[in-house]
């Protein structure tokens, strides 16, 4: 489900109506909390929090000519999905999060490899957002990325 619209202000206005209040609230922690360096964006067509070209001209490995991901919030078909790359690479980040989740929200953690599916929109963990996001510097971000690439990717 692509949001509608071009800008970041058109996705946050353009959502159904039971996800944006929700929607635009998970945004506004993850920007307050937002270690310096990353900002928001369009990344893939969806709400992104990115590593510019200014900080890191090679942008992201499979599209060069996109800033380098680290989340975004997305509103699919049956929920609000929040993704993180640092939940994906690095073990210890995960089950920090994993550990904390049943402190934060009485429903049962839904998630992927990076991805968090909040189902129940009265149960998004927004202090728990706030604080794995203050939990990873630009230039943590960039050594765990680049540390992580396969051979095979960092010839591109």
């Amino acid at each position: 489900m692509k949001p509608q619209g071009k800008t970041i202000q058109d996705i946050l206005l353009n959502l159904p109506e039971d996800r944006l209040e929700p929607f635009n609230k998970l945004h506004e922690v993850i920007v307050k909390n937002l270690p310096k360096g990353f900002e928001p964006a369009i990344s893939y067509g969806f709400l992104g929090y990115v590593v510019s070209h200014t900080l890191y001209p090679a942008g992201y490995h499979c599209k060069p000519d996109e800033p380098l991901p680290f989340a975004s919030i997305a509103s699919q078909k049956g929920s609000i999905n929040f993704y993180h790359m640092g939940l994906y690479a690095d073990p210890k980040l995960l089950e920090w999060f994993v550990s904390e989740y049943p402190k934060h929200s009485k429903q049962k953690l839904d998630m992927g490899k990076s991805c968090v599916r909040f189902k129940k929109m009265e149960e998004i963990p927004y202090k728990l957002i706030g604080e794995l996001m203050k939990k990873m510097s630009v230039k943590e971000w960039i050594a765990l990325y680049e540390k992580n690439l396969t051979p095979q990717s960092k010839k591109k």
